[in-house]
């Protein structure tokens, strides 16, 4: 009998927090990793045990829920606009095609070279931002990550500014000056934070995230000098600093998406890295993740997004931020399911918020001042309703 209660003594519980399986407080389920697979090594996937199955084909009717919410919304887009053009009139250009050529009617015109192409970028650029802000909150393990935390906007900013300030004029690869600069700005900057972050050896992300901050307050110092030594110029960039554009081209929307696609190609690629990396490097590592080709690819991939977005856009705030969150609370933290529902939903509420600011008096609002209005009040109410997983 004694020797039997030995072997009791040794066999563990299966249900006991193991040295490779570390519990989770916060929801109490043991040894569970989050999204284990039964395959050994596997990478993880979503938190939580399955849900009933009501809950399961909800889910599984979002993804095609949201992308029939984005396209609804860049046809209301298109509709509604200060033009004085009927909805009903701008639905039938819409049908009828791009306009033939210059003795086109008005109203296809309208259409299809002024609205559609806005409605167009601002999904573009909602989704990136959106799928952006998904990795780096995966990346940093913090829910108030945005895509910016580690020097995008400061670099684009120093950039745009630059351009307007000292009046350059070149255009590469369908960028113009002002969005070169400040895709080329955003980029320089996040290399300088990964060199800095590498300059003691193996980065960490806490110290990227310390370097991102310094090189952040480098360039909005940079960028308030500019602004005060050309005051001729200032309207122009405090306009675009604050996410105002009023002539917006299909050459724009196609300037951004070969850098957005890749960067969605990447970042979905690691997406089960993104899920272990999530947990912390030392678990990624055991389950197998080479944490520095990973993280280097999703530094990548975001800081792609990011740049393209603020290149054609100016710097708009809280997409990045309060949509990954949001969505994150709906479907969980499997970043498989994340990153693409994420970019559909930050791409029709971005959608969204470009239409209310070219029709809501006072029309013609930056839209970065629209994103923050919206975006404040509602992330405060997500934090009150119910704690994040």
């Amino acid at each position: 009998m004694g020797v039997a209660a030995r072997r009791a003594g040794r066999t563990r519980d299966p249900r006991q927090p193991g040295p490779l399986r570390p519990g989770n407080a916060a929801d109490g389920r043991g040894d569970r990793i989050p999204g284990e697979d039964s395959a050994p090594g596997s990478v993880p996937e979503a938190p939580g045990p399955p849900g009933p199955q009501t809950t399961a084909m909800k889910r599984s009717l979002l993804l095609p829920l949201l992308l029939a919410a984005g396209l609804a919304a860049i046809a209301a887009a298109t509709a509604f606009g200060p033009s004085g053009l009927g909805p009903g009139e701008a639905i039938r250009a819409l049908l009828a095609g791009p306009p033939s050529g210059p003795d086109a009617a008005t109203a296809s015109l309208v259409v299809w070279e002024l609205r559609l192409p806005r409605a167009v970028l601002a999904w573009v650029v909602g989704a990136a931002l959106a799928f952006s802000g998904t990795i780096f909150q995966g990346l940093f393990r913090n829910p108030l990550a945005d895509p910016f935390v580690i020097g995008v906007s400061g670099g684009a900013s120093v950039g745009a500014v630059a351009a307007i300030a000292f009046g350059a004029s070149i255009s590469f690869l369908g960028l113009d000056t002002v969005p070169l600069f400040a895709f080329a700005g955003g980029v320089a900057a996040v290399a300088v934070v990964y060199l800095i972050g590498r300059s003691g050896g193996r980065a960490s992300m806490e110290t990227l995230l310390l370097a991102g901050l310094a090189v952040g307050a480098f360039c909005a110092a940079l960028t308030t000098l500019l602004l005060w030594m050309n005051a001729g110029g200032i309207a122009e960039m405090v306009l675009w600093l604050m996410g105002h554009r009023d002539a917006v081209r299909w050459s724009h929307v196609g300037a951004a998406l070969p850098y957005v696609a890749l960067a969605a190609a990447l970042g979905t690629a690691h997406a089960r890295d993104l899920n272990a990396l999530s947990m912390g490097e030392e678990q990624a590592q055991q389950l197998g993740v080479s944490v520095s080709r990973a993280r280097r690819a999703l530094l990548a991939a975001g800081t792609l997004a990011a740049a393209a977005s603020v290149a054609v856009s100016g710097l708009i705030g809280f997409v990045g931020l309060i949509v990954p969150h949001a969505m994150r609370r709906l479907i969980g933290a499997d970043h498989r399911r994340l990153l693409p529902e994420a970019a559909l939903a930050g791409g029709a509420f971005l959608v969204i918020a470009d239409t209310a600011a070219r029709i809501l008096p006072p029309s013609g609002l930056p839209l970065g001042i629209v994103t923050g209005l919206c975006g404040g009040p509602f992330f405060l109410y997500i934090l009150k309703r119910k704690p994040a997983p």
